[in-house]
């Protein structure tokens, strides 16, 4: 594709820790403190904020000139870091809004939802928690799934973003936790539907299961979803390595209503990793994998230890 304007590019990001450097009593972040093993500092706070700004207003820019008008993001504290982030030098000039509500997570870190209000006219936002049980029979609290419901090109859209339980305690042992979340998914769509059969859905997030996964399968048939990353995904492509391997936690799946091109406005275009050289490790064993800020409670001053993923749509 040329360099067009006239295509919108919808993204998402898992960004790697992003905490302000002051204690909130109510949440873990105590690794994320000035005095910390971490050193989390305002000035390496400022220099990620800054970081991350660069990088979200160059996502899909291989083709179209504007930045991306939603971008779901992962592993957000609070208001204030959202709001610092879209303030920061390379993305004020892009005027995003956000959506944002604090779950109960113990980490503190959540999912929000950056956009452009001129292009993508927010109408309703609510979250959904996902009810999981440890060991003890105690309620064991992790991210919320963040629903945002509005008008793109005049066109009735809802976009879920998710953050799915981590892989932690090994991959087997931790799939119920993926395949609860994607059960929430499916009968939020389900009501979605029923309230509008028409509606557009978006589903985005960081799954930690990649594309031929259980859960990933289960989104797919039920909901009847598209997930063009199945075809993204290869030995040497993914959003994150882990010892060499590369996976593809982060997806964007859709309705496949979006290839109705008699009710459509809207034209799937194309499906990416963003993962342009400036994100990557330049050299050594782990070259070419993304540039985190840090390894353990080493600070290495990049990005994230994510790529961000995108996919675009050409308003017809």
């Amino acid at each position: 594709m040329n360099n067009n304007s006239e295509i919108y590019t919808i993204a998402f990001y898992n960004v790697e820790n992003l905490f302000d450097t002051t204690n909130d009593p109510l949440i873990h972040d105590n690794d994320f403190l000035p005095n910390s093993l971490k050193r989390w500092t305002p000035k390496r706070y400022q220099k990620k904020i800054l970081k991350l700004g660069t990088v979200i207003s160059k996502i899909g820019e291989e083709n179209t000139t504007n930045a991306p008008i939603i971008v779901g993001l992962a592993e957000v504290e609070n208001q204030k870091v959202l709001s610092d982030l879209v303030n920061s030098k390379n993305l004020v000039d892009e005027n995003y809004s956000f959506v944002h509500f604090d779950s109960l997570d113990e980490r503190g870190i959540d999912v929000a939802l950056l956009y452009k209000p001129d292009v993508f006219k927010v109408d309703y936002s609510e979250t959904f928690s996902v009810y999981l049980q440890n060991d003890m029979g105690y309620q064991d609290y992790t991210r919320d799934i963040l629903l945002v419901k509005g008008q793109l090109n005049n066109e009735n859209i809802s976009i879920i973003v998710n953050h799915w339980s981590s892989r932690r305690e090994g991959t087997k042992e931790t799939e119920f936790k993926r395949i609860a979340a994607a059960k929430v998914v499916n009968s939020v769509i389900e009501t979605l539907k029923k309230e509008d059969p028409n509606t557009k859905i978006i589903v985005m997030g960081d799954f930690n299961d990649n594309p031929n996964c259980k859960s990933l399968i289960l989104l797919e048939e039920e909901s009847k979803l598209y997930n063009p990353f199945k075809t993204v995904w290869s030995r040497d492509n993914g959003s994150l390595n882990h010892r060499f391997q590369w996976n593809l936690f982060d997806q964007i799946l859709f309705s496949t209503n979006f290839f109705d091109t008699n009710n459509s406005n809207l034209d799937f275009k194309d499906a990416q990793v963003f993962n342009s050289k400036f994100l990557t490790q330049y050299e050594g064993k782990y070259k070419g994998q993304p540039f985190r800020t840090f390894v353990g409670n080493k600070y290495k001053g990049g990005y994230s230890d994510h790529f961000p993923i995108y996919i675009q749509l050409k308003p017809s």
